[in-house]
């Protein structure tokens, strides 16, 4: 099974830290990384910069459609209106079923603001407890917001994202 976290740090750096640290543990079999995006948003900045982490012609990778589609959700409806609004109804929808409801994007937009930064992490096979010390060791105290998603809405997750 796969868990989708999303790792929110008071730092507007950290989340691109914690992605050299996630690599070194992957090269120990501490965790399977099968993709993920950054979000780094500046205090000065109007909007945040986003960056897939994975080519999107990986093996397992969900593609730019797939962080598109929940960045949007999470940054860019609430400043488009009611029309784009009305759609973003629809996509919301597809990702309830894939495990991602409006409760996680709701905390997503509320806690990722500017000044922060975030790591949003589809792996499995983690050891919870070596990540966290890694993490400390860093000197990093992220607020973890986390959904798992089931054998079927990983696979219905791929299904909707991938050709």
């Amino acid at each position: 099974m796969a868990t989708l976290t999303v790792w929110k740090f008071n730092d507007p750096a950290a989340a691109e830290t914690t992605v050299a640290m996630l690599e070194g543990l992957s090269k120990q079999e501490l965790i399977t990384v099968h993709d993920a995006a950054t979000v780094s948003w500046p205090a000065t900045a109007g909007k945040p910069k986003i960056r897939q982490l994975r080519n999107v012609t990986a093996t397992g990778a969900l593609g730019g459609a797939f962080w598109g589609m929940l960045f949007g959700l999470i940054f860019f409806v609430p400043f488009l209106g009611a029309a784009v609004g009305a759609a973003s109804g629809a996509l919301s929808g597809k990702l309830t079923d894939v495990g991602i409801d409006d409760d996680l994007i709701k905390s997503a937009r509320e806690r990722i603001t500017q000044g922060t930064s975030a790591l949003f992490l589809l792996s499995s096979d983690a050891v919870p407890d070596k990540i966290k010390q890694a993490m400390a060791d860093l000197g990093l105290r992220p607020e973890l917001i986390q959904s798992n998603l089931s054998t079927e809405q990983e696979a219905a997750l791929r299904e909707m994202i991938l050709p």
